[in-house]
């Protein structure tokens, strides 16, 4: 701010030496005269091309036309500020007694140029010439400045930041700035429009000077535009600049802000508003923003915390740790149904993923429920962790369907977008877990699952058709809807399938892999009471049909291992599948197990020619060698006790002989 001041200072000088004129200088020379006092003042070039008039009614002051003043050595982009025309109006008592008292100040079509370097350096920071004392009326130490009433019509403001590449317009602006004590309030009040969007501002601070002098000053501040309303009630430094107070900002739709900010080609989730933000703010002097006992509302949604805003190299970076009351994503995505045609499926409705990619942020959040339009959670605990559009969920705790979710989830807004994740359940309630997430209501019971998975593409459909990975399942004691396994067994009837039929299990447990969006699983095991079931095919988790054959079998022989097997089939949609007998498997397993048993006869058969063929082949040696075999002994030991039986007759004889 102290520019501005020392403009008016200048300015004031102006005016003086205007007065001056109506008795001694001509017009000319106080054009010369002010824009050397102006250089020395502030270190830029003030010209004065158009006509210098002195006016004495109704205040004693100057009209100046054409005001062009110099930009920074550094910029590239022309005047820093250009005017048609400046009138301004003096005390002429204050003036006499030392103090400056500025009773009217109108710029008329000012377009100013504010800009930021890449490097950091500021076109508004003016430094005097020489020592900066200036002379004359520039404002010397101890000399004050009012300011009763500064009115800019038709103003233009731009701002450009060369290293960030952003920047915004204003344009039409109509301002009333009041400043009658340095160490009172001032006001400003002011319209325009920045963005293309209409803008008001109502601006007071308590404490101008002390701004100036690098001390802090209440303000208030209200401002609305593109129908979003912005409070603060506070206070605020600016060298540094910095801020804290209580903060109130409504923004009841996305576009018209984004415009405003300079967003315009950016899209949000239409859940995102409106938003409404409260709470403790404090604006650091490093640029970071801090709220404390923040209270959020993104769309239907509520959120009390604490939320971290720092700058970054590339994008901002938030830390939170909020509180929610029961939230609602559905907004955010599609769900399931909704194909094309009418036809059941998975949405092809994209994902945006857009939100992703405009900060980096570490977020802690508890809810007591969360609806996803795909599956509705209780309790809810989880972090995320975001970076660069890739979004990890820690889930410390989501209850669902009477049990708990934990692992890791991964939305990825990078490329094309994916979702991926290790995740753990247990003691889930099948049917409303299978009902909601895949439209399946056949099997019910409890159940334990382990599931990593990846799937690639900008739709539900698209992931769902890709989803890659492996998992296990282990099921307690429930039931299968719609069939009778039993009953079909004791009967070889397709009657004991519909409505009515159950097949009540004590477990079922299978591992499974996916691929391609299907999912193949070779080891299913179902054990009843009386009954045992096998099972393997694939399910088509993005075209949702089922191609799965399971094999029940009763009344099993201990001794013999028969059973009565009949295998059924399970085809087509999730939402009516197809049960029939596979009387062609069942044909082909009976051919299997025949052709055991008879490779099984052969085999025996075998056996007993090898051993009566091994028997004769021995029964000759013993005739040969003379041998007789003892009680379970071999020939090869008979043979040995024989020989060394003769071998110890023989050395009798021989030793009888001596």
């Amino acid at each position: 701010m102290r520019w501005i001041f020392r403009f008016l200072g200048v300015l004031a000088s102006i005016a003086v030496l205007a007065l001056l004129a109506l008795f001694l200088i001509p017009t000319e020379r106080i054009a010369v005269i002010a824009a050397e006092r102006f250089q020395a003042a502030t270190g830029r070039a003030l010209s004065i091309e158009g006509a210098v008039r002195p006016s004495i009614y109704p205040l004693i002051g100057v009209r100046m036309e054409a005001v062009t003043l110099a930009n920074a050595p550094w910029s590239e982009a022309g005047p820093m500020l250009q005017a048609e025309g400046i009138d301004v109006g003096l005390d002429v008592a204050a003036l006499w007694a030392g103090d400056i008292v500025i009773r009217r100040l109108e710029l008329r079509a000012p377009r100013l140029l504010l800009e930021r370097a890449a490097d950091g350096q500021e076109n508004w920071q003016l430094a005097p010439a020489g020592d900066g004392g200036g002379a004359g009326g520039s404002g010397q130490p101890g000399r004050e400045i009012t300011l009763d009433l500064a009115e800019i019509s038709d103003g233009q403001v731009i701002f450009r930041d060369h290293g960030t590449g952003t920047g915004f317009a204003a344009s039409g602006l109509d301002l009333d700035l009041r400043l009658p004590d340095p160490a009172r309030e001032a006001t400003l009040r002011g319209r325009g429009v920045v963005n293309g969007q209409d803008v008001t501002l109502d601006l007071t601070l308590a404490r101008p000077r002390a701004l100036l002098e690098g001390q802090v000053s209440a303000v208030t501040l209200r401002a609305e535009g593109a129908g979003a309303r912005l409070g603060f009630d506070g206070r605020m430094g600016v060298a540094p600049m910095s801020a804290e107070g209580q903060l109130d900002l409504d923004v009841p739709s996305a576009q018209p802000a984004l415009a405003l900010l300079g967003l315009a080609g950016v899209e949000l989730p239409t859940a995102l508003v409106p938003l409404r933000v409260s709470g403790q703010l404090t604006r650091s002097a490093e640029g970071s923003l801090h709220l404390r006992e923040g209270a959020l509302a993104l769309g239907p949604n509520r959120m009390r915390g604490a939320l971290d805003l720092r700058p970054g190299s590339e994008r901002p970076h938030l830390t939170a740790q909020l509180a929610a009351d029961a939230l609602d994503l559905r907004a955010f995505g599609g769900a399931p149904g909704g194909g094309g045609g009418g036809a059941p499926g998975w949405s092809r409705a994209p994902l945006n993923l857009a939100a992703l990619g405009g900060v980096d942020a570490e977020i802690s959040l508890t809810a007591p429920s969360v609806e996803t339009g795909i599956v509705r959670l209780d309790q809810t605990r989880l972090g995320l962790r975001l970076d660069n559009a890739r979004a990890v969920f820690d889930l410390r705790e989501l209850r669902l369907f009477d049990g708990v979710l934990t692992g890791e989830f991964v939305l990825n807004g990078r490329g094309s977008g994916s979702v991926g994740g290790d995740l753990r359940a247990a003691d889930v309630a099948l049917l409303p877990f299978l009902r909601d997430l895949a439209g399946f209501e056949r099997l019910q019971g409890q159940g334990n699952m382990q599931l990593r998975f990846l799937g690639v593409g900008d739709s539900l459909h698209a992931i769902m058709t890709s989803l890659s990975g492996e998992g296990r399942i282990d099921l307690g004691q429930g039931e299968i809807i719609g069939l009778d396994l039993a009953g079909m067994l004791r009967n070889l009837d397709l009657g004991y399938m519909g409505e009515g039929a159950r097949t009540i299990y004590d477990s079922i447990s299978g591992s499974f892999t996916m691929e391609g969006g299907v999912l193949r699983n070779d080891d299913l095991r179902l054990t009843a009471s009386r009954l045992d079931v096998t099972g393997r095919g694939t399910v088509g988790l993005g075209e949702r049909v089922l191609n799965y054959r399971v094999t029940p079998e009763a009344m099993r022989d201990p001794e013999t291992g028969q059973a009565l097997r009949v295998p059924v089939l399970i085809t087509g949609p999730w939402e009516a599948p197809r049960f029939r007998l596979d009387l062609e498997g069942l044909a082909q397993d009976r051919l299997r197990e025949e052709q055991q048993r008879l490779e099984e006869i052969a085999r025996d058969e075998a056996r007993r020619r090898e051993q009566d063929l091994r028997d004769r082949a021995e029964r000759a040696l013993q005739e040969r060698l003379g041998v007789e075999r003892g009680a379970g002994e071999s020939l090869e030991d008979a043979a040995r006790r024989r020989l060394e039986q003769e071998i110890g007759r023989g050395l009798g004889r021989l030793l009888g002989g001596d």
